[in-house]
C-alpha cells in the first residue's frame, strides 16, 4: 500500500452498510458519534446519506482531547433543526447526562402522540453509528451503567449489531464501525490514521508522523515546540517535515548507532502523544475549511 494513500475497507464493513439500511426503520433516532479532534474526517458520508431524514444527535466524542475553542465552533456547525450536537467524553462520562434529555426533546412530537394515545413511557429506540474506534461501545456502556458492549481501544472490535437496554427508557442498537470504500480526500484518510481509526499496521508510520508534523507546525506550533523543547518554530522554517521529525527525535535522545535518529521510535512517540493529548488539546480541522469541501 502506498504510504501516501491511506485506504482501509474490510469486508465486514460492506455488511455493516447493509445492516444499517435494513434496521433504520426499527429506530426512532440515530446517535452518531464523531471524533472531536477530526469532526469532518470522522463523519462517514455514507452514514449521512443512509440516515437522511431520520432525527439524529451528533456526539463529538473525546472532547477532552480536542481544542475547547474549536469544540464550540463545531457544535454550532453540526446543530440544525433536526439534529442536535453534544460535546462529550465517553471515558470520563462528561456530557453523557445530556444525551437522553436531548433525544427526548428532538422526539417530543412523537412522545406527545404516544401520551395522547395513553402510551406514556413507551420505549424509544436509537441506532448508534460511527467509524471504528470512535467510542460507540464505551458510550453504550456509560448509558447502561454496565459493561454490555465490548469496547477496546482499537478499530474493528464490534463486528455485528446488538440491541442493548439502558434502563432509562431507550434501547440502543449498537452497530459495527463503518469506514467508506475509498477516501477521495487524501487528508481525510490521514486524519483518520492520526487518531487510530485505521490500524497502524497497514500504514507507513514514519510517513504518518511526518504528515502530523506538517499539521502541527501550522495549527499548533507553540504546543509542538513546548512539548519537544524545540524553541521557536521559526527556527525550523527551512526544515522539511522529515527534518522536523528528526529534530524531535534528537531532542528526545532517540538515537541509534552512528548518531542517526531512530525515526520509527520517534514516529510512534509523536503519534501516541498526540492521541493521548500529551502534546495538548488539539483539533486538526476547522469548520470554515470543511464548509468549502462539503459545498
Amino acid at each position: 500500500m502506498p504510504s501516501s494513500n491511506v485506504q482501509w475497507f474490510p469486508g465486514h464493513m460492506a455488511k455493516t452498510r447493509k445492516l444499517i439500511a435494513e434496521n433504520l426503520k426499527n429506530v426512532d433516532i440515530v446517535i452518531e458519534l464523531l471524533d472531536a479532534r477530526i469532526p469532518y474526517s470522522s463523519r462517514n458520508p455514507e452514514i449521512v446519506s443512509l440516515k437522511e431524514g431520520k432525527p439524529s444527535v451528533i456526539i463529538l466524542n473525546k472532547a477532552s482531547l480536542s481544542d475547547p475553542e474549536q469544540n464550540k465552533l463545531w457544535s454550532v456547525y453540526y446543530s440544525s433543526e433536526n439534529t442536535a450536537c453534544i460535546m462529550a467524553d465517553c471515558i470520563t462520562g462528561k456530557g453523557i447526562q445530556d444525551i437522553l434529555p436531548c433525544v427526548k426533546n428532538i422526539l417530543k412530537e412523537k412522545t406527545d402522540k404516544y401520551d395522547a394515545k395513553g402510551m406514556s413511557g413507551r420505549k424509544l429506540y436509537a441506532m448508534v453509528l460511527g467509524i471504528p474506534n470512535v467510542g460507540k461501545s464505551t458510550l453504550i456502556n456509560k448509558l447502561c451503567g454496565a459493561k454490555k458492549a465490548k469496547a477496546e481501544d482499537r478499530p474493528g472490535v464490534t463486528l455485528d449489531k446488538q440491541w442493548v437496554s439502558t434502563g432509562i427508557g431507550i434501547d440502543l442498537l449498537d452497530m459495527p464501525g463503518i469506514l467508506w470504500p475509498k477516501f477521495e480526500d487524501k487528508e481525510v484518510g490521514e486524519n483518520l490514521a492520526f487518531t487510530g481509526a485505521v490500524k497502524d499496521s497497514i500504514i507507513d508510520i514514519e510517513y504518518l508522523a511526518m504528515r502530523l508534523c506538517a499539521k502541527l507546525r501550522v495549527l499548533y506550533p507553540d504546543l509542538l515546540c513546548q512539548r519537544y523543547r524545540l524553541g521557536d518554530i521559526s527556527e525550523y522554517k527551512d526544515f522539511d517535515d522529515y527534518d522536523l521529525l528528526c529534530a524531535i527525535g534528537k531532542k528526545r535522545g532517540f538515537l541509534v548507532s552512528g548518531g542517526e535518529v531512530d525515526t520509527v521510535r520517534t514516529s510512534n512517540i509523536l503519534l501516541d502523544e498526540f492521541r493521548s493529548a500529551r502534546i495538548g488539546r488539539i483539533t486538526l480541522e476547522r469548520p470554515e475549511t470543511c464548509k468549502e469541501k462539503r459545498g
